[in-house]
């Protein structure tokens, strides 16, 4: 293994790791030492908190490409849209802070001079789309704030469709939702079908002209957990040209651990369901989540799902989509965004060709990008 992990490196500096999804920004907001603060939440140094994200842990990584989540939970007090613009303003001051180690970007040609310039392309994902509040116009306004791709639904059913974990309301996407899909399209934002009720993403995929993204989902038949993407979507992605980028959360890697953290977090949102204020919810979470006993996937469980997904949809439709300070539990060796080269060693040990990785790495989620924007052009 040491010497596929050496080649590992290798690889990631000829092909530098785009990563899906990273909750960096929401994970500054709420930090006990930070609470917002950019310059208490130093980027250069160890990230305080037991955060997993900082710029040397980046680099070593070898992450040159990163979606950042402007996350706003669809669960809160009204105003969604307000923290939202909150979000979307910290992540563009967290990345004007630090201009020689990361760069703003908005399209593919943006990203690739960047990785170029040796600097980690930033851009922008809206996780949940309750923070539309109904309005289109509001879509329009984030787009035009940098927001490069929306997550239809978080963890609750809202005006756009149902989501995996919410209650039912329209048996996939709503009217509203289709008119968002299309403007979308219309504006080259990437439509993300993470966090979706199955019906959604076959809903969303019949709707779209563009190509879709999972930005953090593995493969359902081999954790079976709402949040995971079953084979008869994976089967529909070859046509539609979109990438499923896997997560490394490890309830949705690993049965044993689902097994433990998946009823936690239903009482937790059983117990919160009246709770609005965001540091009750925070320190509830912490209390029924935080300090269970889960048991911790392999690296080789992730690259199953990689491996699997690859199989269902081909190697042009999978990438990474890490989820780091989203979550609290990780595979073995897997603990914070310096460690996709284990998961690449372990993927070269299973014989995939540096074509492939290369796929995985940046090429897929580049394709996608362009062809959105291509969508968006015509």
């Amino acid at each position: 293994m040491p010497d596929h992990l050496a080649r590992a490196r290798e690889l990631l500096a000829r092909h530098p790791l785009i990563d899906g999804h990273n909750d960096l920004p929401w994970k500054i907001r709420t930090s006990k030492s930070a609470r917002g603060d950019l310059d208490a939440y130093d980027l250069t140094a160890a990230a305080p908190d037991g955060g997993h994200t900082d710029l040397p842990r980046l680099r070593s990584g070898g992450v040159s490409g990163q979606f950042w989540s402007v996350y706003v939970p669809g669960e809160g007090p009204p105003g969604h849209a307000r923290l939202q613009l909150e979000q979307l303003d910290l992540a563009r001051r967290m990345i004007d802070r630090y201009p020689d180690d990361l760069e703003f970007c908005l399209t593919a040609d943006d990203v690739e001079r960047a990785m170029a310039a040796g600097r980690i392309a930033s851009l922008l994902g809206m996780e949940g789309g309750h923070v539309l509040e109904g309005s289109l116009g509001t879509l329009r306004a984030f787009s035009d704030l940098g927001a490069r791709y929306l997550t239809l639904t978080h963890n609750s059913s809202n005006e756009i469709g149902d989501s995996a974990t919410g209650e039912p309301v329209y048996g996939g996407l709503s009217a509203f939702g289709r008119e968002v899909v299309a403007e979308m399209n219309r504006l080259g934002m990437l439509v993300d079908l993470s966090h979706v009720a199955p019906t959604t993403m076959a809903d969303a995929l019949d709707a779209t002209h563009a190509p879709v993204i999972f930005s953090h989902s593995s493969a359902r038949p081999l954790c079976d957990v709402a949040r995971n993407v079953p084979d008869e979507i994976l089967g529909r992605i070859p046509a539609n040209g979109g990438v499923v980028m896997v997560t490394f959360v490890a309830a949705f890697i690993g049965p044993e651990a689902a097994a433990v953290v998946i009823p936690a977090i239903e009482e937790f949102y059983r117990r919160a369901a009246d709770v609005t204020d965001l540091e009750a919810r925070a320190a509830l979470a912490e209390e029924l989540i935080d300090h269970l006993d889960v048991p911790r996937p392999t690296v080789g469980q992730v690259a199953d799902h990689v491996d699997h997904i690859a199989r269902v949809a081909g190697h042009d439709h999978v990438g990474i989509g890490g989820d780091y300070d989203g979550n609290t539990f990780w595979p073995m060796g897997m603990d914070d965004v310096s460690s996709y080269p284990v998961l690449f060693a372990e993927l070269l040990a299973r014989g995939w060709s540096e074509e492939n990785l290369a796929k995985l790495a940046n090429g897929n989620i580049l394709r996608v990008m362009r062809d959105a924007e291509s969508v968006a052009d015509g």
